[in-house]
């Protein structure tokens, strides 16, 4: 179950959760916080599941684009949004867009389980504009491993960092002004720029 509905979403069970119009909800004030989107500017979020939270950032006039590796989560996606934003199947650290692209880019609790978080951020570093770029990513802290928030089996199968180590991944993907923001007990939001 952990591969088929968290970590490769696909099926009735896997698009009921990513569907569902509250699906990470709590991450999604303190992103928009930190990305303090506007008309002007095109984000890119990567691990959009099923476009929830790309359909609530497009709210605040933003051009957006989604990416997910699951083909079910693309399709969602695609119908949650209406076709206000492009979703593409791909991986994190293999984004198909050019240098600079975005303005913005938003990850929500998508990190925990990218296979190479440091290629990730690389690719978030490339894909942002170089001057006016943001990046926020929601994840997992380290003491939630075992809870209710990441019960065993999923705590197994994804990556926890303490707050210096996520600060570290960032800098060695040259990101500078990294900070790691504790929005809620057992949450870790990265925010950085180019």
């Amino acid at each position: 179950m952990t591969n088929k509905v968290a970590r490769r979403p696909h099926g009735r069970a896997a698009r009921e959760t990513y569907g569902a119009d509250d699906v990470h909800s709590f991450a999604w004030e303190p992103v928009l916080e930190a990305l303090q989107l506007t008309p002007n500017d095109a984000l890119l979020d990567v691990g959009c599941g099923g476009g929830v939270f790309l359909r609530q950032a497009l709210e605040t006039g933003c051009g957006g684009v989604g990416v997910d590796h699951s083909r079910d989560m693309v399709q969602l996606a695609r119908r949650v949004t209406g076709g206000r934003a492009p979703i593409v199947q791909a991986s994190a650290d293999r984004l198909p867009f050019e240098q600079g692209a975005f303005t913005a880019v938003s990850s929500i609790v998508a990190f925990f389980f990218f296979p190479d978080p440091a290629a990730a951020l690389r690719e978030f570093h490339r894909v942002v504009d170089p001057d006016r770029g943001r990046i926020a990513v929601y994840t997992t802290a380290p003491e939630m491993k075992g809870t209710p928030a990441a019960p065993y089996p999923l705590a197994s199968r994804g990556h926890f960092y303490t707050d210096d180590e996520l600060l570290a991944v960032a800098r060695a993907a040259g990101l500078r002004e990294v900070e790691v923001r504790r929005p809620d007990e057992g949450a870790q939001l990265l925010v950085a720029r180019p």
